[in-house]
């Protein structure tokens, strides 16, 4: 791609696909008709410049509405936002979910990552490659890495570009599914499984952090309050902020990241900032193969992400939030998406909130296939419109994060912890677990088990009581090996299983 705009134009539908996010251009040079005032001077360059943020979400546009990004479309959202197309290119070029070269508008992504290579994903691709072909726009799929449903696998994910785009996880998958998707597209596909089906333990007395998944009506406000949505919230604005952080540090409670690091100690140090405004981002970019656990929050108890956002920020002193999602999870951005339009309708987001005079706000910002993006500098330049690459530190992000300012970065299981400790208070949170890690956690297990899926167990489980929880290997088999944390964990054998 050049690094000046070159004479290749956008197709109606890639303009419109814009236009529709960023509004109509005014000006011939920013997209619209030149005229002869235009050849004189620029308009609101600093303006125009100051939405870079958007890059992604216009990458998103064209692609969900064409199904590829054309070198037109790259100069199109270049000039609407004033960023040379190298840049747009560069960006557009980064993720596997985005092409730059034509593909047909039905494409279908079939995961070979390992949880599904487990469980027969080789013979998927080898019976497709056989009636459609190798991998690749000519045939209509292409194998994909991990799509966070590792608990159905083997899995696909089919895609009709149109408007509106339509986006279909077909889990467990066979080649005769992806064949349908592919001949008479994905709405053709049989229904979506039930959110339940991650959480074999939906509906058991004494689960904290899913205790609403499977009860709950994950599209309904109202279902949630009806089962003590938002009375953390409530709690939260009686106490004030300080005291909410004070809480969040009694609790114990440590970044469910990987990191470990004191949650409460990350507020507070964020809080103190004097630099204005701060930002809170919800890391919800779990690409990790084997990891589905905040999918299973997020498509069965998506209120409760909100809920507790809304405490973070408060607690912080965020004026705006970010949920940084997934590309590959389009129910969670469908629920989510309801969610955040529920909440604001209530009071429960926007200004003034539920009459306090305090006002915060949340954004969702799509992934689109990038490993790297779990990692949280990665998000920020992902976010501000630029490669999802990770940044140097120092500077931390509670010092200068997204945007420059300071910044709260904390996964979805991390904030959804902070309602038992604002029901129950950081004390008795604090006797749940271990001295020296609080709380329930949550374990995502896959592969060859009677019943794969998420189970929250309070830390100091061991690793044998949670493939006791899954049911164990089928009949017939031996537990040999088991991987811990994902492609990059290690492996230990069928007999350790006294693991804490």
């Amino acid at each position: 791609m050049d690094l000046k705009f070159t004479d290749a134009t956008a197709h109606e539908d890639e303009r419109d696909a814009v236009d529709r996010l960023i509004g109509e251009a005014h000006s011939g040079w920013y997209g619209g008709e030149r005229d002869a005032t235009d050849h004189r001077m620029s308009y609101g360059g600093h303006q125009a410049r100051s939405e870079r943020h958007l890059v992604l979400e216009a990458l998103h546009a064209v692609n969900d509405r064409v199904g590829w990004i054309s070198p037109g479309a790259l100069n199109y959202i270049g000039r609407r936002l004033s960023v040379p197309p190298a840049d747009v290119y560069s960006v557009a070029t980064f993720y596997a979910l985005f092409s730059t070269a034509p593909r047909p508008k039905r494409i279908v992504h079939v995961c070979t990552d390992v949880a599904c290579e487990a469980l027969g994903a080789k013979g998927v691709c080898d019976t497709l490659q056989a009636r459609l072909g190798p991998p690749g726009a000519a045939s209509g799929w292409k194998h994909s890495p991990c799509l966070g449903v590792c608990e159905r696998a083997p899995a696909a994910m089919a895609v009709e570009a149109g408007d509106p785009v339509v986006e279909h996880v077909i889990a467990p998958t066979t080649a005769d599914d992806v064949v349908q998707a592919l001949e008479v597209g994905p709405a053709t596909l049989a229904a979506e499984a039930s959110p339940t089906m991650a959480v074999p333990q939906a509906g058991d007395e004494g689960l904290i952090l899913l205790r609403r998944v499977g009860r709950v009506d994950p599209e309904s406000i109202d279902d949630y309050i009806a089962h003590d949505g938002y009375q953390a919230l409530d709690r939260a604005l009686e106490m004030g902020p300080q005291a909410v952080v004070q809480e969040v540090i009694a609790s114990g409670l440590m970044g469910r990241g990987g990191a470990a690091f004191p949650t409460g100690r990350k507020w507070e140090a964020t809080a103190g900032q004097p630099a204005q405004p701060h930002y809170l981002v919800c890391n919800a970019d779990e690409s990790e193969p084997g990891t589905f656990k905040d999918r299973a929050i997020l498509e069965g108890d998506p209120f409760s992400l909100i809920e507790a956002m809304t405490i973070a920020a408060y607690a912080t002193g965020a004026v705006r939030g970010y949920i940084y999602l997934r590309g590959e999870y389009p129910r969670s951005y469908r629920l989510l998406h309801n969610a955040l339009h529920a909440a604001r309708k209530r009071g429960y987001l926007g200004a003034d909130i539920l009459g306090t005079g305090w006002s915060f706000d949340l954004e969702i910002r799509r992934g689109a296939g990038a490993y790297i993006c779990g990692e949280e500098t990665a998000i920020f330049n992902s976010i501000e419109g630029y490669r999802g690459e990770p940044r140097t530190k120092p500077p931390f992000p509670v010092e200068v994060g997204l945007f420059g300012k300071p910044t709260v970065v904390n996964n979805v299981e991390t904030l959804v912890n902070v309602l038992p400790i604002m029901e129950l208070g950081g004390a008795a949170y604090a006797q749940i677990g271990t001295e020296q890690s609080t709380g329930p956690k949550l374990f995502c297990i896959s592969g060859n088990l009677v019943r794969p899926g998420v189970y929250e167990v309070p830390f100091g489980s061991t690793l044998g009581e949670m493939i006791e929880l899954a049911g164990g290997v089928p009949e017939g088999r031996t537990l040999q090996a088991i991987l811990l944390g994902g492609a990059a964990g290690s492996f230990v054998r069928g007999d350790e299983l006294d693991i804490h």
